[in-house]
């Protein structure tokens, strides 16, 4: 193998400790889909968004995501059986926004949503939706690693993918 000068040759004159911003610097080159967890509150239903979701396993079907011990909506998730999973559209930048923001009204206008199975908030016009049971929640530093099994979902909705990218949510580009 040979070295190739200046074709994308990593940085090794400045490299920093590890630390939050670090990663945070790191994973903001890293555009991820958007998705919204939702679930049913002792108070109402919770949700937020996350740029974590990942698809574990095809048999049985797994997926996971992350959350934040200090997150509003972690007593509903550490509790309830059942969570919701909506995949994003690039028409919903203010939707993934309201659902990233401490302190949001995430389910009151402009938020269409409707009570689905097993009690899920289930939100409209996203590009797909599930419903999945957890099986683990397995600790992870700040946070949380859910794992869910799908039990049901609608993968018809119309549309392109939002994308988290550099701090802002953005369409794709071809």
């Amino acid at each position: 193998m040979t070295a190739t000068p200046d074709l994308g040759t990593p940085r090794l004159t400045s490299p920093e400790l590890a630390s939050p911003d670090l990663l945070r610097s790191v994973f903001r080159r890293h555009a991820a889909g958007v998705a919204v967890i939702t679930a049913q509150g002792g108070e109402g239903p919770v949700g937020f968004t996350a740029t974590s979701l990942t698809s574990v396993s095809a048999e049985p079907p797994l997926v996971s995501f992350g959350v934040g011990t200090g997150a509003s909506s972690w007593p509903a998730i550490a509790e309830k059986d059942h969570v919701g999973v909506h995949i994003l559209g690039e028409h919903q930048r203010e939707l993934a926004a309201t659902f990233a923001r401490s302190g949001a009204d995430r389910f009151g206008a402009p938020t269409a949503w409707r009570e689905g199975p097993e009690g899920v908030p289930v939100l409209d016009d996203v590009l797909a939706w599930l419903v999945c049971r957890v099986v683990a929640r397995v600790p992870a530093g700040d946070h949380r690693i859910v794992l869910a099994e799908v039990v049901l979902g609608d993968p018809a909705g119309a549309g392109r993918p939002l994308l988290y990218h550099q701090g802002d949510f953005k369409g794709l580009r071809e």
